[in-house]
Order: C-alpha cells, then sequence, then structure tokens
C-alpha cells in the first residue's frame, strides 16, 4: 500500500504550485533582452529563479511585494511625449499594473502590492529636466493612481529617504553611499553581453532625449556627451537599486529595461508597444481599432493620428486603421 504524502508535504507542494503560477502569470509580461537566454512564451528558468522569494512570502501568508523601479519624468524631447505631465500613456499602464495584482489575487488569496520606485529625482539633472517638472510628474501621477482606484498601487522616491535635504544633496548621497565607480561600469561595458547591451539602449535614449529642438550642438558632439551620460545613468541607476534592497529587502524586483534570463530583475512590458524599450514616459498612447499601443509622437503624427483632449490638455492619440496603413 503507497504512503500517504504527510500533511505538510501537500502543503509545501501547494505553494510550490502556487508560487510557479504567480510567476507564469507576471512572466506573460516579460521584457526581454534580445539573445538574452529565455525560451518559451514563459522562461521556466526566470520562474524557478525567482521561487525562493514568492515562495518565502506565501509560506507566511502575507501579500507579495514587488518593486519597480519607473515613472520618472517625461522625456524632455516633444518629438517624443505631449508635455511633462503623465497622460494617457501612464493611466494605462498603471491600469495594467493595478489588475495584474488582481488577477495574482485570483491564484493567491492574500494577493500582491508594487511599489513603484519613481527615480524621476535620481536622473533628471542628467537630462536637463527640472526638479519642478519631477515634483509636478510626481503628484499627477499619484492623483492619477487615486482617481483609477488602483489600490494595489504605492509609490515612493528619493524624497522620502533624504526629506530635509536639497535636491542636489539626495543625489549626492546617493551616488556617494550606493553606486560604484565610473571605472567599474566601464570594465563591464567592455566585457560585452547585457551591460554592453543597457549601454548602448541608454545611450540610444539619451540620444533622443537631448536632441530636441532646444539643442544647437553638432551630432557627434552629442553622441559623445550621450556615451558619457549613459554611464551615469547607470551608475545611478545601480545605486538607486542597491538602496531599494536594503530598503525591500523581500520584494521581488521588476524592470522597466529588457532583461537576460534568470537575472535578479524581470523586465516587465507596461503596454503594447513594438519596441521593447519603449516606455509610457518616452512616448504617447496611440489607440487604433479600439486597442491601445506606444509610439512616439512625432511618428503618430506622421502617422495621420489625431490628438484627444481632456481638460484642454492633449492626452493621447488615435489613429484610424486605414490611416495606418497607409503611413
Amino acid at each position: 500500500m503507497p504512503e500517504l504524502a504527510a500533511p505538510h508535504d501537500e502543503q509545501a507542494a501547494d505553494v510550490e504550485e502556487a508560487a510557479a503560477d504567480v510567476l507564469r502569470e507576471v512572466l506573460l509580461h516579460q521584457r526581454r533582452l534580445r539573445d538574452g537566454g529565455c525560451d518559451g512564451t514563459v522562461c521556466d528558468r526566470c520562474v524557478r529563479h525567482h521561487l525562493d522569494a514568492v515562495r518565502a512570502a506565501m509560506k507566511t501568508g502575507r501579500p507579495l511585494e514587488f518593486v519597480l523601479p519607473a515613472f520618472p519624468v517625461k522625456s524632455p524631447n516633444p518629438a517624443k511625449v505631449l508635455g511633462h505631465l503623465p497622460d494617457t500613456a501612464e493611466e494605462l499602464a498603471l491600469r495594467f499594473l493595478d489588475e495584474l495584482c488582481e488577477r495574482i489575487g485570483k491564484l493567491y488569496a492574500p494577493g500582491a502590492v508594487i511599489t513603484i520606485c519613481s527615480d524621476g529625482r535620481v536622473f533628471n539633472d542628467l537630462l536637463g529636466v527640472s526638479d519642478e517638472h519631477v515634483t509636478g510628474y510626481a503628484r499627477a501621477l499619484d492623483n492619477m493612481i487615486a482617481e483609477a482606484g488602483a489600490s494595489r498601487l504605492r509609490t515612493f522616491a528619493l524624497d522620502d529617504v533624504h526629506r530635509d535635504a536639497g535636491h542636489e544633496e539626495m543625489r549626492a548621497k546617493l551616488t556617494d553611499g550606493y553606486a560604484p565607480s565610473l571605472d567599474e561600469l566601464r570594465t563591464e561595458v567592455r566585457g560585452g553581453g547585457a551591460p554592453l547591451a543597457m549601454y548602448r539602449g541608454i545611450t540610444r535614449f539619451m540620444l533622443e532625449d537631448l536632441s530636441g529642438p532646444h539643442y544647437a550642438g553638432t551630432r557627434s558632439a552629442l553622441q559623445r556627451r550621450c556615451r558619457d551620460l549613459a554611464y551615469r545613468v547607470i551608475q545611478r541607476s545601480r545605486a538607486w537599486g542597491n538602496l531599494l534592497d536594503g530598503i525591500f529587502p523581500d520584494a521581488v524586483r521588476l524592470s522597466i529595461h529588457p532583461q537576460p534570463c534568470g537575472t535578479e530583475k524581470i523586465g516587465i512590458l507596461l503596454a503594447e508597444t513594438p519596441d521593447a524599450w519603449l516606455t509610457p514616459w518616452h512616448s504617447v498612447a496611440v489607440e487604433v481599432g479600439g486597442r491601445f499601443t506606444l509610439m512616439k509622437r512625432a511618428e503618430a503624427e506622421a502617422a495621420g493620428a489625431l490628438p484627444v483632449f481632456r481638460g484642454g490638455r492633449p492626452t493621447h492619440y488615435v489613429l484610424e486603421p486605414a490611416a495606418r496603413a497607409c503611413a
């Protein structure tokens, strides 16, 4: 007669299965690094890599916690965005994240929360964006979360770490306390692989962000500047990540950047987009045939998309399918 499994063994198996199901739900929206090693619609190796963190939370019966450094501030390039405040692109992304937590709640009763760690104050000086615009974006984002009833989302920022410090002092404390040296990062990038892909992707974004109509220099000079700035963005990003690891030690880390297989972060797509690097704050939302996608503003307008206004300001575009086919 076969032996019956002990109750605690059955419970452990149930937790294991539930943890895997939760991760598969998240990884359905995985933002992958090209040739990063992931396989299949949902990568089983990525599932296994994060099982311990999810399993540990489930064993205590607490809500699952995810941390997402994102929603910093709008790109300063008007060819990419509609303005400096969050709009429909952010609204769609926030609703997606809240709905993702809701779906997780159907798999695991205590549910999940996502803490959006807004990194606008971390990088804005490198982008030439004012601290006032960072503050305005953050306040509008909080209002958007409240108005959407996105109760499973939280926000956190560098301002919450150094409440009595000036903005420049906040950034200096972050870099001095948590960042690797630029020489260390250059060595990593020279080694190729994921660090090089990240460096190239951020350099491209910096070049796009800073090449707006306000720039009067040469393309080659701007390229040199952006290559240098990319290292500083990575340096600050690493510092911000190290700080968050200490503040949220039990959280599963999400990322808006494509990630290689089986790393500490899960890259996650916040909206439908043909470009795995495109984010709501580098683009506009465009409705095509009842569905939304992300596009750069100039591309949307070149395709014939028309702006939609709310409260006197444009929030997204509508593109008739026939117009898109002719573009």
